[in-house]
């Protein structure tokens, strides 16, 4: 058989293992050397596929549909630069355990180091981000398809956590008409292509060691501390923290509802220091924290124990605690560390009622060790005066109508209902995550990881597409240029979407360093002087430019009246450039610190 039998025949049986591996979704950038990739995933009834022209938007468009799917994404791009766009969203996904598939097409291996057209070496060409890495030799059907069916599923069938990298060479030629009558080579694989299960099934112990002394440790003053959170995990964490009456400091992705918001204003207060001290352990769930000041008070904690329960491997503590790194699923863990009771809370759901379980008397295994079966119940309500102190705070802060302090304590007003809200980096999340309170359980995403601007505005894109809930996505003005090309991925929406530009003329966050003005605004700052009502219009997208708050809730709303298929709403907010930077100084500067 000829060279593009067996090209056609290797990715046929390369996307149909990815199937039997939960893909569902490809995303592909157009490309010669990846038509054998790109025809055989067209051709899959399981597969739907996404195309956008830029492979940096691309893999970014693959990250959103891994975030929201909780699937793993296949992204298929041609060789050279193409493949070499992809490695953002790579270390993205290494550090936040989205599951991506990256297929780059290559040249085949006589083709490499001789000058020849658009060919690099791309063997390691993301170093090592990605949690595994295949190169696959040229394709031939003297090597058994058996061999290629075990060796995908050896790599795609051991708990994947981040992004896979699998290099594909294929040789010319790359098309022709010829139809495949005949293909004893794929025939060898008898019934299974019937099936829907994996060639090589790969088995992982699993299961969650109680800690063999939380009976002792959940009567102690304790704290927890909420991360990156899914929307289940959430509410679960904060119902188990209230239960046990330990305070709850959560990030604005941990999904809690906040109970203790405004923790990067009080958290340096001396009351809160002195309150906090007297903690025994801490229980971390999650990692990824947004707010300096919880990190800074994080690293600084000196308590008896510090457990980190995070289901992605990896230490996740750049504060280097010493205690309990718990590599674990959040909701099964909080099933076998109850908070006072010898079986279980009962799971709460994300965003319902929760209601604490009633302790009658003494756990058996507490009343054996002779310990206290009481909870500590709210150990540490003092914090609650620091909240109310630092909300009049926010409230009393001089800030323009519909400013970037107004919209981050807003917020919650501002979210459609039963839908699901993406943000961007730099000052905007930490506005958000220092001044507002969101519902517990509502959907937030963001790129924490690396925590880079590039990319948002397609990640987004890739949520959007994830889901059938209206979007609001929030960017400023210098992450939307960078990604600006991804309005293409908005002209139809399944579900209403508002793409909200703040547009505070550059890269504010930087105007919180202690550089000289004029060289913080020429080499930081980089304000560009634009408005985006023509990129909308490029892109065939509704424009609104609201002057006030009222204006903004009503442009809002008249958004989340716009039928499915219909082009995403792009609201710009123009504020001052420093306004929203200095009312924050201002507010950090305006609460006691020790």
């Amino acid at each position: 058989m000829s060279s593009i039998s067996s090209n056609r025949c290797w990715a046929t049986l390369l996307l149909e293992c990815l199937t039997r591996h939960g893909v569902r979704h490809c995303c592909i950038a157009p490309g010669s050397r990846s038509t054998p990739l790109t025809l055989a995933a067209a051709a899959h009834p399981q597969l739907y596929c996404h195309t956008h022209f830029d492979e940096r938007g691309l893999g970014h468009l693959a990250l959103g549909l891994a975030k929201t799917l909780k699937q793993p994404v296949a992204v298929i791009v041609t060789s050279g630069t193409a493949a070499a766009n992809l490695l953002p969203a790579v270390i993205e996904a290494s550090l936040t355990g989205e599951p991506l598939i990256m297929l780059t097409a290559d040249r085949p291996p006589e083709l490499i180091d001789c000058g020849a057209n658009q060919a690099i070496r791309q063997t390691g060409l993301f170093g090592d981000f990605p949690g595994r890495q295949l190169s696959l030799p040229r394709p031939t059907l003297a090597i058994p398809a058996s061999w290629l069916a075990s060796t995908l599923d050896e790599i795609l069938g051991g708990g994947q956590v981040g992004a896979v990298h699998i290099n594909c060479p294929f040789a010319e030629p790359l098309y022709d008409d010829v139809v495949l009558t005949d293909d004893p080579w794929s025939a060898e694989l008898g019934d299974w292509w019937q099936g829907l299960q994996p060639w090589l099934t790969m088995s992982h112990a699993a299961g969650i060691t109680p800690q063999g002394n939380w009976h002792r440790w959940r009567h102690r003053k304790g704290i927890v501390i909420a991360g990156r959170l899914t929307p289940e995990e959430g509410p679960n964490v904060a119902a188990w923290a209230a239960a046990l009456g330990w305070p709850l400091l959560s990030d604005l992705q941990s999904h809690t509802g906040q109970p203790l918001p405004y923790a990067d204003l009080w958290l340096s207060h001396p009351e809160a220091i002195a309150i906090l001290a007297q903690a025994e352990l801490v229980v971390q769930f999650g990692s990824g924290l947004i707010s300096k000041r919880l990190l800074n008070w994080q690293a600084h904690c000196r308590v008896a124990e510090y457990w980190l329960i995070d289901s992605l491997p990896g230490r996740r503590d750049p504060a280097h605690h010493r205690g309990r790194r718990i590599i674990a699923s959040v909701l099964p863990w909080l099933d076998r560390h109850p908070p006072g009771l010898a079986a279980p809370v009962a799971r709460r759901q994300a965003a319902s009622a929760y209601m604490p379980p009633v302790v009658a008397g003494a756990n058996i295994a507490d009343a054996a060790a002779g310990v206290d079966s009481r909870p500590v119940a709210g150990w540490a309500t003092g914090l609650q005066r620091l909240v109310a102190v630092a909300r009049q705070r926010i409230h009393l802060t001089p800030d323009v109508e519909a400013g970037e302090i107004w919209l981050a304590h807003h917020l919650n007003r501002l979210l459609p209902a039963a839908g699901r809200l993406f943000i961007g980096n730099s000052l905007l999340i930490r506005l958000v995550d220092a001044l507002g309170q969101l519902p517990a359980g509502y959907p937030v995403f963001a790129n924490r990881g690396a925590s880079g601007i590039d990319g948002l505005l397609s990640t987004a894109a890739g949520v959007l597409r994830g889901g059938l809930e209206p979007l609001l996505v929030i960017i400023g003005d210098l992450s939307a240029l960078y990604d600006l090309n991804a309005l293409a991925l908005f002209r139809q929406c399944q579900a209403p979407t508002v793409v909200l530009i703040i547009n505070n003329n550059g890269g504010q966050i930087f105007s919180l360093l202690p550089t000289p003005p004029a060289v913080r605004e020429q080499l930081y700052v980089m304000g560009q002087q634009v408005e985006f009502e023509h990129a909308a219009a490029l892109f065939g997208l509704s424009y609104r430019r609201p002057e006030s708050a009222m204006a903004v809730e009503q442009a809002l709303e008249q958004a989340w009246q716009q039928p499915a298929g219909a082009g995403a709403t792009v609201i710009e907010l123009r504020t001052g450039s420093r306004e929203g930077a200095d009312a924050y100084r201002q507010l950090i500067a305006g609460m006691p610190s020790a």
